[in-house]
């Protein structure tokens, strides 16, 4: 689906050396399953190539439904400080695209995750 986004709000340059800072990886989704205390959150349950389970809590349940995203290898801000939303703990961040912003209610938006074009191992660094 192609559609024109509409202008994005810019936001501070940054220098490079911010930028790589972030640690951006490929993570798998091994569960999927609405937030208990949210209506527009899914809790995901990822392989992030760690050994450990990964959570995240991503606003994303308006355009996907749960069992959509099992077993689809996503993009994620592997060090971003947790944070507890509505009683569940997420790890991290999901990327994604939309062309219309959050805050306009009278916006039609689609969200697209940003997946790998190939096969690649959770924790595979992306940059």
């Amino acid at each position: 689906m192609t559609t024109e986004a509409t202008p994005a709000t810019t936001k501070p340059q940054i220098t490079f050396e911010d930028f790589a800072k972030v640690d951006l990886r490929v993570a798998k989704i091994t569960h999927a399953e609405p937030h208990p205390n949210a209506d527009r959150l899914i809790k995901l349950q990822l392989d992030d190539g760690s050994g450990t389970p990964r959570q995240i809590c991503a606003g994303v349940k308006a355009y996907y439904e749960p069992e959509q995203l099992i077993g689809r290898h996503i993009v994620i801000v592997a060090n971003l400080a947790p944070r507890t939303i509505r009683g569940e703990e997420s790890n991290g961040m999901l990327l994604a695209a939309s062309d219309a912003p959050k805050d306009d209610p009278n916006a039609e938006r689609h969200v697209v995750l940003l997946t790998p074009m190939a096969e690649i191992a959770p924790g595979s660094t992306v940059s």
